[in-house]
């Protein structure tokens, strides 16, 4: 049986974004015809507290123009175009709101939704996803935020939460979070899951998180060889940039 026909395997990170502009509607859209069963964005709150998907905490790389999306309202961020830079065809993309984002996804696919403000966006973040009609199995939180996680399993436990986070390597060797760390925090925060990124972890730390009961997804990973390693260690998700070639090498893998 191939692996994506219980999970949604493949996550398209930030949309198809190796092919079209991150976060936008054309790289979402793309990456459902590319076979994804996940799509993936960051979301912040504007000023006039919209739910708006963009990874930066301004507009700056995107778009040519820096606006601090906190700071700003959506109707001065859909002045911008946040598809030029990507290529003339992509011209006059916006960038889109909760709403719209979610409005892709078919059913029997997921979202991820990664929160990169703090934990006093759930409550509006939580309203549009109720809005979208989406059923509570199709939906991810995600954040590198514990305390964000924290409140989404407190305020709306039906959605699954997971904790992200990268991990780092002192001169010393030793690498933090520590395995120990990692587990008392997805503990006092009730979150479903951990995500990490594909570096500085391996085989035995992914099976002692399982092991306690957590979901283990790995990012961002664009190589076949390396997403092939991750879900024999156990990976439930593999988020990538090219879905649509993740899906071909995968696609045969078995459990």
């Amino acid at each position: 049986m191939p692996v994506h026909a219980a999970e949604p395997l493949i996550v398209a990170h930030r949309g198809a974004s190796h092919d079209a502009p991150e976060n936008t509607l054309p790289a979402f859209k793309l990456a459902w015809q590319q076979g994804a069963d996940a799509i993936e964005g960051d979301f912040y709150r504007t000023r006039d507290g919209h739910i708006v998907c963009i990874h930066d905490q301004d507009t700056k790389r995107v778009a040519g123009t820096k606006l601090v999306v906190e700071e700003s309202t959506l109707e001065e961020l859909r002045a911008l175009d946040v598809g030029a830079y990507k290529g003339e065809e992509f011209r006059g993309t916006v960038i889109p709101t909760l709403g719209e984002m979610l409005a892709t996804v078919p059913l029997g696919k997921r979202v991820y939704l990664e929160v990169k403000g703090d934990e006093t966006m759930v409550p509006a973040l939580l309203d549009g996803v109720a809005k979208s009609g989406l059923k509570p199995a199709q939906v991810v939180v995600i954040s590198f935020n514990a305390e964000v996680i924290r409140v989404v399993k407190n305020r709306a436990p039906q959605y699954t939460a997971n904790w992200l986070s990268g991990f780092k390597q002192a001169k010393s060797g030793e690498v933090t979070p520590t395995l120990e760390t990692v587990l008392a925090t997805l503990d006092r925060i009730h979150a479903d899951g951990f995500s990490s990124s594909k570096d500085l972890i391996d085989e035995a730390f992914i099976a002692k998180v399982k092991a306690k009961g957590y979901a283990y997804h790995v990012w961002t990973v664009d190589d076949v060889d390396t997403a092939k390693r991750f879900v024999k260690w156990g990976a439930g998700s593999v988020t990538t940039n090219m879905p649509g070639e993740m899906r071909k090498g995968l696609g045969t893998v078995g459990n």
